[in-house]
């Protein structure tokens, strides 16, 4: 007889040696990193805005070459006596058109880069209502606050701006710590180009048009970004529906537009 014989552990009770010698890890163990499906639309608005406002500007030199002066902004750029007139279209038009081919530059640049992110999310026809909607208020924000003729795509880029940062802040459970990193990015951003805005000849009251009117879009009818599906095959669905978006239409649009009455109304009286 074996005196040094013991009887083998019971498998159940055993824990491996990492766990004996730290009770402590399990705690420590990080949660599975699961791939998930993001909203990828291709951003085919963001081209044919970039695309047709790159046509006006053409025509825009053209006719300063041939005419001696640039008839395409005679007829669309912000001009608050003749919107007085009943030339509402001003308070849209002038986001296609532009004064230089360095404001130009400037501003395509910025849809592109803000556009192509942003409408990969909102979707075709949410995005291109945004950029509308922002154009529209900051146009008539500048109707209310200056007398100076203004022109260019910067009201609706503030709006995207502003819309890229209500996305991030309702999804902030999905992208996580990185989420305020990226608000204080925009944040940054926008006082920079606001601070800018301040010098001579730039609309910065379109701008705070445009910041404002794609904050309220965004925060009714923007994304917000939920799963769906088991693994592997999960995607991260829109849970907005389009009875939301159409909500965010009409308040934004609508707030604009009774601002917009009442100022063409004092400038008539």
């Amino acid at each position: 007889m074996n005196n040094n014989y013991q009887p083998p552990e019971d498998p159940s009770n055993s824990q491996p040696p990492e766990f004996q010698r730290d009770p402590n890890i399990v705690g420590r163990i990080q949660p599975e990193r699961i791939p998930v499906k993001l909203p990828d639309a291709a951003p085919t608005v963001t081209y044919a805005l970039m695309g047709i406002t790159i046509v006006v500007f053409i025509l825009q030199y053209a006719t300063q070459v041939l005419l001696g002066y640039d008839l395409v902004a005679a007829y669309g750029a912000k001009v608050n006596n003749l919107i007085a007139a009943g030339q509402i279209w001003r308070l849209l038009t002038p986001v296609f058109l532009h004064g230089s081919i360095m404001h130009i530059g400037f501003n395509m640049y910025a849809l592109n880069l803000f556009g192509r992110r942003l409408e990969k999310y909102f979707g075709h026809w949410r995005f291109l209502i945004l950029y509308l909607v922002a154009g529209f208020g900051g146009n008539v924000i500048s109707m209310m606050f200056t007398q100076s003729p203004s022109l260019g795509a910067s009201t609706a880029i503030f709006g995207l701006l502003a819309a890229q940062g209500i996305f991030i802040y309702q999804n902030r459970a999905l992208f996580g710590g990185m989420s305020r990193q990226a608000l204080q990015s925009i944040i940054m951003v926008a006082a920079i180009n606001l601070l800018i805005g301040m010098s001579p000849g730039i609309d910065n009251w379109g701008h705070i048009g445009g910041l404002v009117a794609g904050l309220i879009f965004a925060w009714i009818g923007g994304p917000v970004l939920a799963p769906e599906g088991m693994y592997p095959v999960t995607r991260m669905v829109d849970q907005r529906e389009n009875r939301d978006i159409l909500l965010a239409t009409v308040v934004s649009g609508g707030f604009f537009a009774i601002l917009a009455l009442g100022a063409l109304f004092l400038m008539g009286h």
